[in-house]
């Protein structure tokens, strides 16, 4: 028996080594075969500067010739993968429909104030962590982070006997310790809880691998129940966090402090797996961070890498379409300019609009019906949507007392309930019965805020929304959807800014303005479908071992690849990880491998030193 199993084990082996010379055994050179890391260069504020870098206007003779790739998009996930090919030597075009680039990275000015439009805070941005080492490799060491007050999130539970905080302070055993002083009596299901956390987080590699594997093998694999017998990770996609909670007995306030995170995926804990929820969590343990200069220094900082290999990323551009050859491989993009079309020709094309903008809208009606487009398609739908508001304060933060801790206020520990009923209620009765609000201030998080904005400060808020509330007013001009729409856009800001001031009352008279933007908004400035701004919704049957597998950057049309956080997860750090996945697709590379032997190169070097 011993014998049939060494011979299954190489063969297997074999099959295995010989998947990895198809998968990756190109010859396109090496994007991180040197440290490009140098000290970070002062901030650049000069509003014409800045405007060169990320409002360059779309035209025709701003067009690299000889283009070895087109990118629809210019999110993270889009500039990230337009860089990593840029390092490899191609010339690539990144396409923004917005006038400014950097998708949900990008800021905007309302009352002579910055708000970002998307990043409130990133983990593991300590030097040595490999999410920082790649944005040091694609920025050249050009971002810098910051990083935020201990405890970084507040999860306050309003309820019938008062008000209760529980803050999650950075570091795993302040972590830890800050729970289980709030639950003395649940330290053991704390401990069993972290334990799995750390156990399933370990395991996100096995996320890359069933999208690098050949499909058929994963299909296998699963068939043979050997993905969730061998792999935690996996196991845990199968698994609600709502389920793991409860098999391991925490109480009802417990399950609700421990689930607080999940408006950053936007599923509530009865659908969503606890593989995605323990990577979170894992994510912000050591604390959190924020770009300093704000999120636009993003995009601000890859797109030179991007124009040093002679490519470009033009705003203004939207594109209508994607060109498919008579074979049916793609082989450009056709791009509205005013009243016409101007077609683009390229290789290879790159969209980081989406799985639905995608096949939805981009493809010719001739392949928008393939078998193969309809099933991944049959597999997601879109997440929830947000509203969004924008307010601006007269102080500083000493003198308004704001943290960068950010705050998520709770009014039900049954989240799952208290959200089906909210968004299960007509338009006009919501804004009395909000669940929970996201509250964070991004002048308290970026150092250098005083010195651009003196005196003055800002805040967020996030509020969960159901899309059918706005989908009257979809097809309505910007600026001229009526009194109504305004109507319930005023009732949404007043109940928020009550929650607001009941826990912040020092901030009465100290509010210069207040500015809100609905799932409408969203669909329209980041042309995210139904406003949902984390794509494809993070529920079970998306994060379910097969789903994963499935979702990968390679498209059932030749030449096309997707990228961004529909093909791995939502945030800046799962984007990322879709644009290497999409860039180690087209160079035939294990770009995880040549960071990895990167990363080896430069510790080795600073030892000698």
């Amino acid at each position: 028996m011993w014998v049939a199993a060494l011979l299954l084990a190489a063969l297997l082996l074999a099959v295995l080594r010989r998947v990895y010379v198809g998968l990756f055994g190109g010859s396109s050179p090496n994007p991180f075969a040197q440290d490009v890391k140098r000290p970070p260069e002062p901030l650049v504020t000069d509003k014409e500067a800045r405007k060169k870098v990320l409002k360059q206007a779309f035209s025709v003779n701003r067009v690299p010739e000889k283009l070895d790739a087109v990118v629809i998009g210019s999110g993270i996930g889009g500039l990230a993968s337009a860089a990593i090919l840029a390092k490899a030597g191609k010339r690539v075009l990144v396409l923004e429909q917005h006038s400014k680039a950097g998708g949900c990275c990008h800021t905007f000015g309302k009352n002579g104030l910055e708000f970002d439009t998307g990043i409130h805070y990133i983990g593991k941005m300590q030097e040595g962590n490999i999410g920082r080492f790649i944005l040091d490799q694609i920025t050249e060491g050009q971002l810098d982070w910051a990083p935020m007050d201990s405890p970084f999130d507040m999860m306050v539970l309003e309820g019938p006997d008062g008000r209760k905080e529980f803050p999650m302070y950075s570091g795993r055993k302040e972590y830890i310790q800050g729970l289980k002083e709030k639950f003395p009596e649940e330290e053991g299901v704390i401990d069993k809880y972290m334990e799995l956390v750390k156990v399933v987080s370990r395991g996100v590699f096995h996320a890359v691998l069933l999208k690098f594997l050949p499909l058929t093998l994963t299909q296998l694999l699963h068939k043979l129940g050997l993905l969730t017998r061998f792999s935690p990770f996996c196991r845990a996609s199968t698994q609600s966090l709502a389920e793991v909670l409860q098999q391991l007995g925490a109480s009802p306030e417990l399950r609700a402090v421990l689930s607080y995170i999940f408006p950053t995926y936007g599923v509530t804990p009865s659908h969503t797996a606890f593989s995605l929820h323990a990577v979170l969590v894992d994510h912000y343990l050591q604390g959190a961070y924020y770009p300093r200069g704000g999120s636009s220094e993003i995009a601000f900082h890859i797109i030179p890498v991007i124009q040093r290999a002679g490519g470009a990323v033009l705003t203004h551009a939207t594109v209508q379409s994607v060109l498919l050859d008579s074979d049916g491989r793609a082989c450009g993009v056709s791009v509205k300019k005013g009243h016409e079309l101007v077609n683009i020709h390229c290789p290879i094309v790159i969209s980081s609009a989406g799985l639905f903008n995608t096949y939805q809208h981009l493809l010719p009606e001739s392949v928008r019906g393939l078998p193969d487009v309809k099933k991944q398609l049959a597999t997601v739908r879109p997440g929830m949507s947000m509203f969004s508001v924008f307010v601006c304060l007269r102080g500083t933060k000493e003198d308004l007392k704001l943290p960068s801790t950010n705050y998520y206020v709770y009014f039900d520990t049954d989240m799952d309930k208290a959200m089906q009923c909210y968004v299960s209620m007509p338009k006009e009765k919501a804004p009395e019965h909000i669940p929970l609000i996201f509250i964070a201030f991004p002048s308290s998080k970026d150092p250098t805020w005083e010195d651009r904005f003196p005196d003055r400060s800002t805040m967020t808020m996030l509020v969960p929304m159901a899309f059918e509330w706005f989908e009257e007013w979809q097809e309505e001009p910007k600026g001229k959807r009526g009194a109504d729409y305004e109507t319930l856009k005023s009732a949404f800001l007043e109940a928020s800014m009550s929650v607001v001031m009941k826990l912040f009352p020092h901030l009465e008279g100290k509010v210069e303005s207040v500015t809100g933007g609905s799932p409408l908004t969203n669909q329209y400035y980041l042309a995210a479908p139904r406003g949902a701004t984390y794509g494809a919704d993070h529920d079970l049957a998306r994060l379910h071992p097969r789903a994963m597998a499935s979702l990968r950057a390679q498209t059932p049309i030749p030449n096309l690849y997707l990228t961004g956080q529909d093909i791995f997860t939502c945030g800046l750090m799962g984007a990322l990880q879709g644009a290497l996945l999409c860039s180690s697709t087209i160079l035939k590379r294990n770009l995880y491998s040549d960071l990895r032997a990167l990363g080896s190169k430069v510790r080795a070097q600073r030892k000698k030193k």
